[in-house]
């Protein structure tokens, strides 16, 4: 449900509502919108009477929200979130662009790197320092490294840097040199990493899993979003299909689909989705 409050409502009255949300044993998140502030409500197994709020001093409508993934709803939050990295605002009517090498290898190659992606106009830095990989006997990563590497070549280029974080061991590290925490497809589902990240109050991007829905991946921010951080970022890129010509197929449709259902910002990742350096560039 979403208590709808009226515009000139008093931090008590709300603080009462809230109080009243928690007495019936459920959790308050404030919303606050361009529009209209209001109070999203989670925790519920079933419908909500919304007897219990509307003669409460403040409260102009009740709601129910029928997604799933209340608090990344567009019925719960009209306005377009604008995640902002370190300035870089993601999500407004600008167009952010990310670039970088997959993998963090050496001094020279990530400042090449950066170099480049800087003077193509680019805003943000990728680049991998703890690497999830298929097969144990690929390269890892530089780890610690790698993030000191990222860092120099932050401080040289003035981009911000997005970087993996894989497990919860990690991610206190990856957090004290990311400007934002990148959640990879495979573990778009790892939903211990998922409340970790959501306890941070730090922008996070979050990929589709290979084989995963639409729905699935609303969910998987919602985890976030429920631990009361707002800023992720939803990214496409790819999904594992009966096609073998490119490495994944980048599912377009998801995009539309995603900005309907989501007031998320949502970026889309080609080099993961088609593989193929000629159709990227």
């Amino acid at each position: 449900m979403l208590i709808v409050l009226h515009p000139d409502v008093s931090r008590e009255a709300q603080a009462v509502i809230e109080g009243r949300v928690r007495e019936l044993g459920f959790t308050p998140h404030a919303i606050s919108g361009a529009g209209r502030t209001a109070i999203g409500i989670t925790g519920n197994k079933g419908p909500i009477d919304p007897g219990h709020f509307r003669e409460l001093p403040g409260v102009a409508d009740c709601i129910p929200v029928t997604a799933p993934y209340k608090l990344v709803s567009r019925e719960v939050k009209h306005e377009d979130t604008v995640v902002d990295v370190a300035g870089v605002p993601v999500g407004g009517p600008d167009l952010v662009v990310m670039a970088g090498p997959c993998a963090v290898e050496s001094e020279q190659q990530i400042l090449a790197a950066a170099r480049g992606v800087a003077a193509s106009g680019a805003s943000l830095l990728r680049g991998g320092a703890f690497k999830p990989r298929t097969s144990p006997y690929d390269f890892q990563g530089l780890k610690q490294k790698g993030l000191e590497l990222l860092a120099k070549a932050r401080a040289e280029t003035g981009l911000k840097i997005v970087t993996e974080v894989k497990d919860t061991e990690t991610l206190g590290t990856v957090a004290e040199s990311a400007d934002l925490l990148q959640i990879g497809a495979r573990n778009m589902q790892n939903f211990s990493l998922l409340e970790a990240v959501g306890d941070l109050r730090k922008p996070v991007l979050l990929k589709r899993g290979m084989s995963s829905t639409i729905k699935e991946l609303l969910m998987a921010a919602e985890y976030i979003v429920s631990r009361g951080n707002k800023q992720v970022i939803l990214c496409e890129r790819g999904i594992r299909t009966f096609e073998t010509m490119t490495r994944n197929t980048l599912d377009l449709n998801a995009v539309p689909i995603l900005k309907r259902e989501s007031h998320l910002p949502v970026i889309v990742d080609p080099s993961h989705g088609i593989g193929i350096r000629s159709a990227v560039l």
